[in-house]
């Protein structure tokens, strides 16, 4: 797994997985402590209660490996894998005192990243047959934001920025501060020429007319549409690809199963749904003693 992270996810991920131990553990799993024999070795198998999509297996070894490196993990499914009822995921040998205290961080993780996996392929199950793409948003769970985004990626989806470092995104709140639309596009050019960064611009509109003078003003990489119908959509992308065919288009705002193939079919690139991350139902799943 070492090589799917760049060292800064990888950092993030260790630094979750230290906090969480801490939050957990803390001076000690007493009950584990009393009850097992330090040397007691053993093996637990990860089962599959509910249908959906697998994520966090990579994560999970992690986990296993940070609090015992002698814990061993055999994967029968791994990451992305359709999974049902039953399924046994993977199996974890080793000291049983190990087993029982990271079991529940194990869980906690792969049932979030599983949940929102599952989702996130449901959406683009919806966009079969149209060019649009499903974006995460930053409405992520503080401290798991990465395991999140991740599992976006690993449902099919594709993650809109990791944070406010990756990307310029001018949303109505900046512009609306910075005195309008020519002043935030300007700013944001100014300041990447100064700062010597090369990062996309993307600049939230509202209605028809900001659409019109961003396009007039120009030097943006993405316009999002938010909250635009599908019938206004339809009629921003006519007048995006009559200008500037190289411009990407989002719509944003309240996008559901109900409506998200609405928007997919007005041929924008990309809709990006905050249910992804911020209102997911996990995965239910269980690790058992074998």
């Amino acid at each position: 797994m070492h090589n799917r992270f760049n060292m800064t996810e990888k950092e993030l991920i260790h630094n979750l997985i230290r906090l969480a131990f801490a939050e957990d553990i803390g001076d000690g799993d007493h009950t584990t402590l009393c009850s097992i024999p330090a040397t007691e070795e053993g093996q637990s198998k990860l089962l599959i209660k509910e249908e959906g999509i697998l994520a966090g297996v990579d994560v999970a070894k992690e986990v296993f490996h940070d609090f015992d490196p002698q814990l061993r993990v055999e994967v029968f499914l791994g990451d992305g894998s359709y999974v049902k009822p039953g399924d046994i995921a993977f199996i974890v040998s080793g000291k049983v005192r190990s087993i029982l205290q990271t079991e529940r961080l194990v869980l906690n993780i792969m049932q979030r990243m599983s949940g929102v996996a599952t989702i996130t392929h449901r959406y683009m199950e919806l966009l079969k047959g149209t060019s649009a793409k499903v974006l995460d948003t930053r409405k992520t769970t503080p401290g798991m934001r990465i395991l999140e985004k991740q599992a976006v990626k690993i449902g099919g989806g594709e993650n809109h920025r990791i944070g406010l470092f990756d990307m310029i995104l001018l949303k109505d709140n900046h512009v609306d501060f910075a005195g309008g639309i020519e002043n935030a596009i300007h700013g944001a050019q100014q300041y990447l020429k100064e700062k010597n960064k090369n990062l996309r611009i993307e600049i939230e509109v509202r209605n028809s007319r900001e659409l019109e003078e961003v396009l007039r003003i120009g030097g943006v990489d993405r316009i999002m549409l938010d909250n635009f119908t599908p019938a206004q959509t339809l009629e921003a992308v006519r007048t995006v690809k009559a200008v500037n065919s190289r411009v990407e288009l989002e719509s944003s705002g309240g996008i559901t199963f109900d409506t998200i193939r609405e928007y997919a079919e007005t041929g924008v690139d990309y809709i990006s749904v905050g249910a992804l991350t911020h209102s997911v139902k996990s995965l239910d799943m269980s690790l058992k003693a074998i």
